[in-house]
């Protein structure tokens, strides 16, 4: 039925089309040469057939003669293939080439084509053609088949390519693995471009004559088409590619046939008209006939495009292969646009509609770029109603789509069709639409505020009509209106940066209109009756603080882009120009919007962020000091009215701005701020001397403690950024904080500003003793420093759970500044002041944190039932994040080894049980102690499943086994399973931390061991089932050297009663995994384990789910005796015994640590003797172990 390979196909001489007579070679193409033979089986034959095939087409290929060396001889005539992948001549000319070589002789031009698509499949192999010559219909399907030849391991393809039936032949290993459309690099995608481009040129040269002599067009479609219904993948995606680019070339040849037949109409008619109807004219026959000619061309071209769309297409745009779905999806939008008479309708739209579910992103993506070119054009969208209709919906919900690009591509479409179709959007879909804005993904926030901008805040006619009453900013004011409004209405008002920055690239002019704000701000209700609200006022001073930022900062906020955008040095200038601009606006404009909210603290609030963005050397002008002046004069009426800590620091940071020493209004503000901070300071000692002069020293007016916690929060605000170490705080503070710790009447609200207040002066006494200080003043510093820690470590079992927690995060704070200080300076008042928590403090801190962070957290789920229900959720997430700021806080010391790393341990028990909550707080902890001492954080894991280990060896009965089916060991697993995941697929890199888990996980199991020769159960052995969990970490060199560690511990004869010996079974299984000879000493059926390998899988399915199966009694009674199961296990370890000696040696060079001087082998006493192994056998092992590559620990390096 398929002809074989070495059966060549004659092609004889016959009359085609009646033109001519054309006598084609007999003809076989091998990489571009035709091939007398399919078998050639020597170089020296196929030599002898390439040169002999070459001067059959030397006349028409001589224009591509290139000289090239191979083996020592020249070997002329480059193929096709290779010109065109070079890609080193204009395509132009190596078009112009093979048409000139079709002239002279098509059957051998054609194959050169046709050898062409096989090898751009990548196919390596062979082709064979034979010309359809008296073959009955039947026997031309029969021939049309894909097979593989089992005795050969070559895979055959005949198909028809009109008028020949082709045989092409490659090896089956080659087909899918690597071919050009799918290799990367420049040379490959250059490659593509050059197939593409020869194609089109190709189908332009030919569409005057040879196009249409249905002899080429039909060879190449059927070709395409055949190749196209391959099973090979290289063969699909090469002809789908090429007939849908030669789709859209002779859908090209198709406009300017159709463009030259209508005007050959219209010349007809002129022609006809100037005539007189008795006479003829050679000219209006001449007209007639070309008329008629473009007809037929037309008619054909059709033909050739309803060939390939049916043939190919239809066929394809499902395929298997998404790049070749997504190429037909691709050039299917080309036609439309490029064609759309013959293509815009819904029998060629449904296609894309139906690939926008397609379950690849790169499909949806190409259904949307070429409905993007439909929709852009308003002549077209009104054809695409029914569409629209049917596809809407789901275009509207791609905006949520996974992939990022398919997102954006979705709202940039849905832009369009809000343009171009009128109102196809409802108002729910809009809305919808809107609120993507606020998404981190800023590509598709940008396009959303596109959206937004042009539908919701820009209308048509803004900029020309002007609103009554609304002066030169009427166009702005209403959009401002609009924009305002709609962030009240998405309830997302901690988000407006967010909406700011979506907004920023389509109406930055807009949003930088500064002064329309602030005069809409300062507008009163008596000049416009349509004043803003309150609510519009904080949502405008919201606006304006976010547009300042984003036009100074010149970056997206926080949480949207990886990093800071590095601006070019247009940008640069653009953010200078915005600086001076924002600075020479509001240094007039902002001392007027304070005093017009003087007593609004989030207005307040908002406002005072903005000098932070000034240009301060725009003060240097003489006639703006009147306007800092009434700045700082607003700011000190501000601090005074209000104790809001937001107002307060927002203040403190307002004067920390103005007093840089390096610009001229430094003293001017200086002494601004002295001023204030006498006053403030004059207002607390006056509280604080009447709170004295008490008798019991406690005052119970509420009126006056509140005064109190006015005047402390101020001072303390101030003290974060400004030095106040000359107004004596410090000992203001401390005497009510020792009061606090004796009588412990003290109210919080005066607690803990009065411990905030402590802190800043020591932090700022600290930063200036480092600085140049006398022995005397250390010495003071040291015993303040050690008194405060006092103070913090007493507050740590403060009745108030604010006090307890403010007092914690101090003090790790404290402990962290004080344990990593910069010792450049002063090495000596480093060496005084350093201060390293000791044993007790430690614990304390520990202590804190398990009963503060994870216990509260189960007491809750306990006992507070009722009132989860009535507990609103902002304060259930306030206290979690007060919770995981002290899981933090505490971290750091381990991370920065302030206190010991093995306290971590404990830390790590709740890892998994507290995942969702601080999971990834406790993971990066693992990660960071990991980076800084690897060993030691090794031992801190497995030291923290010993400690759960012995937990739950305690909680059970004293006279029983371990329990395998409780949660707690299941716990216990499933934590150590997390723990081996930590540690990656880089099994190199982490190689010694899990040699070390495995080494220390051992000498626990076995600690404790008693009897003779270590025959009783040891108490820990259950502990290897959780070790196991690394096993799979193990590089197979370690296995063996965590094997040999091992068997120091095993007695032989080991007794084999029962399943408290499964978990050392089921760890050296898990050791000798994947080993050839181990897994046929373990495969034998009773000879390791007394359950038979048969087993277990079911044991292994068990224990994942924390359990042990349950051995039945028949089970036990089929089982082989005891001594007889002690023997083979002696047997089968004695074995091993020679073979694991070398291999101790490489223990003891790369990981030593397995390998302790004072641990000796523990052998039983009726050990068994394995000398009678026999020299071939121990040379074999000799051999083998050669064979072993040991990696050195240091390649972590």
């Amino acid at each position: 039925m398929i002809a074989e390979p070495n059966a060549a196909s004659n092609l004889p001489s016959q009359k085609e089309n009646a033109v001519h007579d054309e006598t084609a070679p007999e003809s076989a193409v091998q990489n571009g040469s035709s091939v007398r033979n399919g078998n050639v089986k020597t170089p020296r034959e196929k030599r002898k057939v390439r040169e002999q095939c070459e001067n059959v087409r030397r006349n028409s290929s001589s224009s591509r003669r290139v000289s090239q060396l191979q083996n020592g001889e020249v070997v002329e005539a480059v193929t096709l293939f290779e010109v065109v992948s070079m890609g080193k001549r204009a395509m132009q000319s190596v078009v112009d080439d093979w048409v000139e070589a079709y002239k002279q002789d098509r059957n051998v031009a054609l194959l050169d084509l046709i050898n062409f698509f096989i090898q751009c499949s990548g196919c390596q192999g062979m082709v064979t053609a034979e010309m359809l010559q008296s073959l009955h219909k039947k026997d031309v399907m029969r021939k049309m088949t894909e097979t593989f030849d089992e005795e050969t391991g070559l895979q055959y393809k005949k198909f028809m390519a009109y008028p020949w039936i082709l045989t092409v032949t490659w090896p089956v290993d080659t087909d899918n693995k690597d071919y050009p459309l799918i290799r990367t690099g420049p040379y490959w995608k250059k490659f593509k471009a050059n197939f593409c481009e020869f194609i089109a040129v190709l189908v332009q040269q030919c569409q005057c004559n040879i196009l249409y002599d249905s002899y080429l067009m039909d060879t190449i479609i059927s070709l395409l088409t055949g190749l196209a219904d391959s099973m090979v993948r290289a063969f699909r995606h090469t002809s789908t590619l090429a007939a849908m680019k030669l789709l859209t070339a002779v859908v090209s040849v198709h406009l300017n046939l159709d463009v030259n037949k209508h005007n050959a109409e219209r010349l007809y008619e002129v022609e006809k008209k100037r005539i007189s109807g008795k006479r003829t004219s050679y000219r209006l026959d001449q007209l007639e006939r070309k008329r008629k000619e473009y007809e037929r061309k037309l008619l054909e071209i059709q033909n050739m495009m309803n060939a390939i769309f049916k043939g190919t297409f239809l066929n394809r745009y499902r395929d298997v292969i998404p790049e070749i779905r997504a190429t037909c999806i691709e050039e299917i939008g080309s036609w439309i646009k490029t064609y759309p008479d013959g293509f815009l309708n819904d029998s060629y739209l449904k296609y894309i509609g139906w690939m926008l579910y397609d379950k690849q992103a790169e499909v949806r993506l190409k259904c949307l770029l070429g409905l993007q070119g439909i929709y852009s054009r308003k002549e077209l969208v009104s054809r695409m109603d029914l569409f629209t209709s049917r596809f809407k919906d789901r275009i509207v919900s791609m905006p949520l789509d996974k992939d990022h690009e398919v997102a954006v591509q979705a709202m940039k479409l849905l832009m369009l069709m809000s343009q171009n179709c009128g109102d196809v959007l409802s108002t729910e879909d809009c809305e919808t639409l809107y609120q993507f804005v606020y998404t981190t993904h800023r590509p598709l926030a940008v396009a959303a505020g596109e959206f937004l901008y042009k539908r919701l805040l820009s209308h048509e006619g803004d900029e020309e009509v002007q609103p009554e009453g609304g002066g030169k900013f009427g166009a702005s004011t209403d959009q401002l209106k609009r924009l305002i409004s709609f962030f009240l209405e998405s309830e997302l008002h901690k988000h407006v940066a967010y909406l700011i920055d979506s907004l920023w690239d389509w109406a930055g002019k807009f949003l930088k209109d500064w002064e329309c704000m602030t005069t809409l701000l300062l507008k009163n209700a008596e000049e416009d009756g349509e004043a803003l609200s309150d609510a519009h006022e904080s949502a405008l001073i919201e606006i304006i603080l976010a547009t300042v930022r984003e036009a100074a900062e010149g970056h997206p906020p926080v949480g949207r882009g990886a990093a800071k955008k590095i601006l070019s040095v247009k940008e640069k200038k653009i953010q200078l120009e915005d600086c001076t601009k924002i600075t020479e606006h509001f240094i007039m404009v902002l001392p007027q919007l304070l005093a017009k909210y003087s007593t609004d603290a989030q207005k307040v609030a908002n406002l005072l962020q903005i000098p932070q963005y000034y240009d301060l050397d725009v003060y240097r002008m003489g006639h703006l000091r009147k306007h800092l002046d009434a700045l700082l004069g607003e700011v000190k009426d501000i601090v005074a009215k209000h104790s809001d800590m937001s107002v307060l620091e927002a203040s403190s940071r307002t004067y920390y701005i103005l007093c840089s020493e390096e610009i001229a209004i430094y003293s001017q503000v200086d002494r601004a701020r002295t001023q204030l901070i006498d006053e403030l300071m004059g207002q607390l000692n006056q509280l604080l001397d009447g709170f004295w002069q008490k008798e019991e020293g406690f005052c119970t007016d509420a009126g006056e403690i509140s005064q109190m916690h006015s005047a402390l929060r101020r001072v303390a605000a101030f003290h974060n950024a400004h030095d106040l170490t000359k107004w004596n705080l410090y000992d203001k503070t401390l005497r009510l904080l020792v009061f606090e710790m004796e009588h412990g009447s003290l109210p919080v609200l005066m607690i803990l500003p009065a411990l905030q207040c402590m802190y800043f002066s020591l932090l700022w006494q600290l930063t200036a003793v480092l600085e140049n200080s006398p022995k005397e003043t250390l010495f003071a510093l040291r015993r303040e420093l050690r008194c405060f820690s006092q103070i913090c470590m007493c507050f740590l079992h403060h009745k108030e759970k604010d006090v307890r927690e403010k007092a914690f995060m101090i003090l790790c704070d404290w402990l962290l500044i004080l344990s990593h200080q910069d010792s450049n300076n002063n090495e000596e008042a480093v060496g005084l002041l350093d201060y390293l928590p000791s044993t007790s403090l430690q614990e304390k801190l520990l202590l804190f944190i398990q009963k503060h962070v994870f216990m509260e957290e189960e007491e809750e789920s306990k006992d507070v039932t009722e009132e989860e229900d009535r507990k609103d959720e902002s304060c259930k997430l306030d206290d979690l994040h007060k919770k995981r700021s002290l899981l933090a806080a505490y971290c750091k010391l381990i991370v920065y080894n302030v206190v010991e790393m093995s306290a971590a341990a404990e830390i790590y028990k709740y890892y998994v049980k507290t995942y969702n909550d601080f999971g990834d707080i406790i993971k990066e902890t693992l990660s960071k102690t990991r980076h800084n001492n690897k060993i030691q954080s090794t031992k801190t894991l497995i030291l923290c499943l010993q400690q759960l280990f012995q937990t739950h060896a305690e909680s059970q009965d004293s006279s029983s086994s371990v329990d395998f089916y409780s949660a707690s060991f299941t716990n216990m697993k499933e934590l150590a399973r997390r723990f081996s995941l930590t540690f990656g697929w880089d099994q190199v890199k982490s190689r010694e931390s899990v040699a070390m888990i495995h080494k220390e996980g051992i000498e626990f199991a076995f600690q404790g061991a008693t009897g003779v020769g270590g025959k009783c159960l040891p108490p820990n052995l259950s502990f290897l089932l959780i070790i196991s969990e690394f096993s799979n970490k193990l590089l197979k060199p370690d296995k063996r050297l965590v094997y040999a560690y091992l068997q120091r511990y095993i007695a032989e004869p080991l007794p084999c009663r029962g399943d408290e010996w499964q978990p050392l079974i089921w760890y050296r299984n898990s050791l000798l995994a994947n080993e050839d000879e181990e897994s046929s000493v373990l495969g034998s059926s009773g000879e390791l384990s007394p359950v038979g390998t048969s087993k277990m899988s079911s044991f292994k399915r068990k224990l994942s789910n924390g359990s042990l199966p349950v051995t039945s009694q028949t089970e036990a009674e089929g089982k082989a005796p005891d001594l007889q199961c002690s023997s083979q296990l002696a047997s089968a370890a004695g074995k091993r015994r020679k073979r694991l000696k070398s291999r101790e040696m490489h223990l003891q060079e790369h990981l030593p640590f397995l390998c302790p001087g004072g641990l000796q082998r523990r052998y039983c006493k009726d050990e068994i003797k394995t000398d009678d192994v026999s020299k071939k056998s121990q040379a074999e092992d000799t051999t083998e172990d050669v064979d072993v590559d040991v990696v050195s620990a240091d390649q972590d390096s």
